[in-house]
C-alpha cells in the first residue's frame, strides 16, 4: 500500500547519518527518495564494516529505500542533470559544510529560482554563520557542547562518558524528517517552498533539553529544588545481577518498597515520593541499593512488575532479538540482498493504520539506479554511454 508520503520526490545530497537517516525516514513513508553520490568511494558509510558485496551495515541502516545515483557534480553536464531533476522534485536535502552548495551553484536561492516550490533542507554542524560554522565536526563533539556527556555522570565516582551512540546525529535526522513533512503540510496550504535550517547544536539541545535541564529551566530564586529521577533510580545491582527500574510517581514508590518487603518506607516522611529533597534521595538511594542486592533478579523483578513498578532486563544485543515483545511486535526483520546476504533490520517505529507503507527496499548498491534515473529524464543509451566514459557517470 502506498504510504503517507506517496508521490513526494526527495534528491538527497547528504551523507554519513543525519541527512540520509532523513531521507529514509520519508522513504520509510513512501516517499521516492534519490541518492546523490560522487564518483569514487561515494557516501563514506560505505567504507564502513561490517561489510559484504559491496554493502555496509552502516549504510544500509541510514539509506532504505533510495535509489542511488552516482554523477560529477563538479562538471556541468552532470549539474545540468542533477537540475533537471530537480526542477520536478520536492524536497531537497544536504549536509555539506556551509557554502559548499552554493560552490556548486546549487544553493537555495538559485534552487527557489528553478523550483519555488522545492522545500530545501540543510543540515550543519553549527550553523551557517558564528564563530564554529566553519569548523568540522561529528556527533561527539557535539554531544560535549550540549549537555549529554556531563549528564552521564556516575554520582557515586564523577565520572562522565559519551553516550555510545550517535545520538546528535539522530535527533538531527528526525527533526529534520519533521520539518519537512510539516514544510510539506504548510505547502499544501498555499506557502509554496522554503529553506529550512537544522544545526546539529540545536536540534540537540532541543532533544536533550526537556528532562536532561530540569535544574537550569526554572531561574527565580525562590524555585523548589528538585533532583533528577534517572540519577538515582535507573541502573541496580541484584544478587545475581542488576536490572533497571523507574519510579515517577508517589503510587510506584509504594509499589517498590512492597516489592522489596519494605512497607515501612510508606510511612517514612522524607520519602514520599517525587516532591523528596536532594538529601533525602541520596539516604534512599543507599537503602534502595541495599536491598535491591538481597534478591535475585528474576524474582524481584516479578515482583516489581506485580506491584506494576516500571522494571525490566538489560539486555544484550543479542538478546534483544529474543525479547518476547519485541518478537510479538515484529519490530525486526530479515530480508535477503542479492549480494550482501541476509540483512537484519528494524522497522519504522510509525505504525500507519491507513496509509501502510509497505516496507522498503533494502539501501542501493552505489550507482545502482544511474541508468534508470537518468533513462526517466529522457537520456538516451549512447548519451549514457558517452557520459560513462567521461566519467560524469560513475561506478
Amino acid at each position: 500500500m502506498a504510504g503517507p508520503l506517496n508521490g513526494i520526490r526527495v534528491i538527497d545530497f547528504s551523507a554519513i547519518v543525519s541527512g540520509p537517516l532523513a531521507g529514509m525516514i520519508l522513504a520509510d513513508q513512501g516517499a521516492e527518495v534519490i541518492k546523490v553520490e560522487a564518483p569514487g568511494p561515494g557516501d563514506t558509510l560505505r567504507l564502513s564494516n561490517p561489510s559484504r558485496g559491496g554493502m555496509t551495515a552502516f549504510f544500509a541502516n541510514c539509506n532504505r529505500g533510495k535509489r542511488s545515483l552516482v554523477i560529477d557534480l563538479q562538471d556541468e553536464r552532470g549539474k545540468k542533470i542533477v537540475k533537471d531533476l530537480l526542477k520536478n522534485a520536492d524536497v531537497l536535502i544536504q549536509n555539506f559544510r556551509p557554502g559548499a552548495m552554493e560552490r556548486l551553484g546549487l544553493g537555495y536561492d538559485a534552487m527557489h529560482q528553478l523550483n519555488p516550490d522545492l522545500i530545501y533542507m540543510s543540515i550543519s554542524g553549527f550553523g551557517d554563520s558564528g564563530p564554529y560554522s566553519d569548523r568540522r565536526v561529528y556527533d561527539p563533539i557535539i554531544q560535549g557542547l550540549t549537555g549529554y556527556v556531563d549528564i552521564q555522570k556516575n554520582p557515586l565516582t564523577d565520572m562522565t562518558d559519551l553516550v555510545r551512540n550517535i545520538i546528535c546525529d539522530k535527533a538531527s535526522a528526525y527533526t529534520a524528517a519533521q520539518a519537512i513533512s510539516a514544510a510539506l503540510f504548510a505547502r499544501e496550504r498555499g506557502a509554496g517552498g522554503q529553506h529550512i535550517k537544522v544545526p546539529m547544536i540545536d536540534a540537540a539541545l532541543a532533544f536533550f533539553w526537556p528532562d536532561g535541564m530540569l535544574k537550569h529551566t526554572m531561574l527565580d530564586k525562590d524555585v523548589v529544588p528538585g533532583f533528577a529521577l534517572y540519577q538515582v533510580y535507573r541502573l541496580t545491582y541484584t544478587e545475581d545481577g542488576h536490572l533497571i527500574y523507574f519510579i515517577a510517581s508517589k503510587v510506584e514508590f509504594h509499589g517498590l518498597f512492597r516489592a522489596l518487603n519494605r512497607p515501612d518506607l510508606i510511612e517514612d516522611g522524607r520519602f514520599d515520593g517525587p516532591g523528596m529533597s536532594p538529601d533525602d534521595v541520596g539516604i534512599l538511594g543507599e537503602i534502595l541499593e541495599d536491598e535491591f542486592r538481597k534478591w535475585k533478579t528474576a524474582e524481584i523483578t516479578q515482583r516489581l512488575v506485580d506491584e506494576q513498578v516500571p522494571v525490566g532486563p538489560v539486555l544484550s544485543l543479542d538478546e534483544v532479538f529474543e525479547d518476547a515483545q519485541i518478537k510479538h511486535n515484529g519490530s525486526v526483520i530479515e530480508r535477503e540482498h542479492p549480494t550482501a546476504g541476509r540483512i537484519r533490520e528494524a522497522r519504522p517505529g510509525a505504525h500507519f493504520g491507513g496509509t501502510v507503507p509497505d516496507m522498503a527496499p533494502i539501501a542501493p548498491l552505489k550507482g545502482e539506479h544511474t541508468d534508470e534515473i537518468l533513462s526517466e529524464l529522457g537520456i538516451e543509451k549512447t548519451e549514457l554511454d558517452q557520459l560513462r566514459a567521461d566519467g560524469v557517470l560513475g561506478p
